[in-house]
């Protein structure tokens, strides 16, 4: 079965507006999140294939396609750790990629991204992305995205137990 996956562009607001903020009962609870902050998370590699549309009058991928790809992953890599029942209840919405372009990417090139998940807090979630081919580093993005209810569309804290199935062992 495929999935597809819609990325909601919401009329902008300022962040204070848009997040949730609610308060942890217990010390032990804080404490738990702050540690999975720190820990270091299961890295998820992602294939990108490029495709003739993707490249521009330039003859190499058109920056654009980046965006993309960091999506593509971002969102792979939820599919791949979370909960079936989180995956089904939960959508993403990106509010802020910062690319560094390092070097072009062209049709026949095997492009992969190494998406790794910084930090979860409260219904926001922090990803680092390193698209490669081979060992070149062709873009490295920081994203911040925040999780929404699939119904309702509101924010929605990421739970600390579906939060450390990214946490964990590698193994």
């Amino acid at each position: 079965m495929q999935r597809h996956v819609a990325f909601l562009l919401l009329p902008y607001q300022s962040p204070a507006a848009n997040i949730i903020v609610s308060t942890m009962s217990t010390m032990s609870t804080m404490s738990t999140m702050s540690t999975m902050s720190t820990m270091s998370s299961i890295p998820h590699h992602y294939n990108i294939a490029i495709e003739p549309d993707d490249i521009d009058f330039m003859g190499h991928v058109n920056n654009a396609n980046y965006l993309k790809w960091v999506q593509d992953a971002v969102v792979a890599h939820w599919e791949k750790i979370a909960p079936s029942e989180a995956v089904a209840t939960h959508l993403w919405v990106a509010l802020k990629h910062e690319i560094t372009y390092r070097k072009p990417a062209f049709l026949d090139d095997d492009v992969i991204a190494e998406v790794l998940l910084e930090k979860v807090h409260g219904a926001r979630a922090f990803y680092s992305t390193v698209i490669r081919r081979g060992e070149d580093v062709l873009a490295e993005v920081q994203s911040s995205w925040c999780c929404v209810d699939a119904d309702t569309l509101r924010p929605m804290r990421i739970a600390k137990e579906i939060a450390a199935n990214f946490f964990g062992s590698k193994d």
